[in-house]
């Protein structure tokens, strides 16, 4: 704590740190959320899981407060435009910001993939029934679906950017029509694959807000915040309440739409009104955050954010078999008062489990952030040349492909048993594939960066020697 304590009070005063508070309170959210949604019930030889809110009709409206993956592609917007800007300004090309900015997502992931993976096969071994096995790796790997869409928002930041340089807050206003034209056609023809494009459209015309917020475009007073908070909040009731849209936030199984996926018009509303509060709140958390203890706070859940994120849904599935194995996983109506009070020592329980996994893999995910450990040796020559002419562009693209190619299929496989992995071997391939290219080439171009830098300073010595 001392280190993180020391962390904090390094902060530079330039830092938004309502940035970083917005982070660590959205992923709290989705965790806590998440846990609440799930019911899980012993039978006489196995265990059923489903979505509590197919059951409780009135939590639906409580996923607006849940509902936090707006905030995260607004907050990551902001960051991905501030690190790309920085990494511009002192000289780096995009290529080597997006190596960088892969390897804090894409390695802690393959550990995940990896493990899961990896248990899938020793639970096999050991004569676990397969549609358990199934069920349980594709409960904790649910978080993947998030990853595809803001890993590509990622490998589009360069791009998306530059167009935010033109055309300002006009690029998520144009990315309105096709989510538009997309939600007219799934709701009039009721096939929800005519929308498919918004979970790119929508997405991006969010993660776009974030760039606006962090040069400046996006005004933050009261003026602004208010009408967006109001206006938003008065869309989704019309939108749900009146229009087509369902009230609920999140995936209920079983409904004719759904707001989350993909994203539809209602849930922008409410990504509209979530900006207006994240707006309206900034000064007085600004000021809050310069006090040490509540910032190091944000910083320690920062600093693990992406861990948590991967393995609270594994945290629930290992609880789950623990209380089930040891008898103590009850059999409570969804919705009752004793399954409401169960709630309480439920998400104790899971919390307790995830903090085990945090000390265990949280290292990694500090450690991807970081500079690569490990350079090979690379002559002065090719490595001024890699410097110079930057053919990890092609390279950093393919990885980049390769890993959402991965995961997208995963996020597609379903509930089932694919394999000895629990998961789609083809799909952990390609990752993992994805991911030692980034990797490789990340740890080529900082050796090339560090071997053209050394060159440099030993031609200037040796002309300042001449000179003499």
């Amino acid at each position: 704590m001392s280190r993180l304590r020391e962390i904090a009070e390094r902060t530079p005063a330039r830092r938004e740190r309502h940035i970083d508070l917005l982070r660590a309170v959205a992923i709290m959210a989705v965790v806590i959320g998440h846990w609440l949604v799930i019911a899980v019930e012993p039978t006489e030889d196995t265990i059923e899981g489903f979505s509590a809110l197919v059951e409780v009709q009135w939590g639906h409206p409580l996923s607006w407060l849940f509902q936090v993956m707006p905030v995260f592609f607004i907050v990551g917007g902001f960051a991905n435009a501030a690190s790309l800007t920085s990494h511009r300004r002192d000289g780096g090309v995009d290529a080597g910001w997006l190596l960088d900015r892969s390897a804090r997502l894409v390695q802690p992931t393959a550990v995940l993939l990896v493990v899961l993976g990896g248990g899938a096969v020793v639970a096999l071994w050991l004569g676990a029934d397969p549609d358990l096995i199934g069920t349980a790796v594709w409960l904790a790997s649910l978080p993947l679906w998030f990853l595809v869409v803001y890993l590509a928002m990622v490998f589009l930041t360069p791009i998306m950017h530059a167009l935010h340089r033109r055309a300002g807050l006009a690029v998520p206003v144009l990315l309105l029509v096709p989510v538009l034209v997309g939600d007219v056609l799934r709701l009039n023809l009721h096939n929800e694959a005519f929308a498919y494009g918004n979970f790119v459209f929508a997405w991006l015309a969010i993660h776009q807000i974030g760039f606006s917020w962090q040069d400046g475009r996006l005004p933050t007073g009261a003026r602004v915040s208010v009408p967006l908070l109001t206006g938003g909040l008065a869309a989704v009731v019309l939108l749900t309440v009146v229009g087509p849209y369902p009230i609920s936030m999140v995936t209920v199984p079983g409904a004719d739409v759904q707001n989350s996926s993909p994203p539809t018009l209602a849930l922008l509303s409410l990504a509209t009104a979530q900006l207006g509060l994240a707006l309206l709140l900034r000064g007085p958390s600004e000021r809050w955050l310069q006090r040490t203890r509540p910032w190091t706070v944000v910083v320690a859940i920062n600093a693990i954010i992406l861990t948590l994120f991967l393995w609270h849904m594994g945290a629930a599935v290992l609880a789950t078999l623990g209380l089930y194995l040891a008898g103590l996983l009850p059999s409570l109506p969804v919705g009752s008062a004793a399954w409401l009070w169960w709630q309480i020592p439920w998400i104790m329980i899971l919390a307790v489990v995830l903090a085990g996994l945090v000390a265990i893999f949280g290292r990694m995910e500090t450690r991807a952030a970081g500079p690569p450990r490990h350079r090979p040796p690379i002559p002065a020559k090719a490595a001024t040349w890699m410097v110079r002419t930057g053919p990890e562009t092609a390279v950093a693209t393919a990885g980049y492909l390769l890993a959402l190619l991965g995961l997208l299929w995963q996020a597609n496989a379903g509930e089932a048993y694919h394999g000895p992995f629990g998961l789609p071997t083809g799909s952990l391939l390609l990752f993992l594939a994805g991911a030692a290219v980034l990797w490789l080439a990340r740890v080529t171009r900082t050796a090339a960066e560090e071997q053209d830098l050394a060159h440099r300073s030993g031609q200037a010595d040796s002309g300042r020697r001449n000179n003499r």
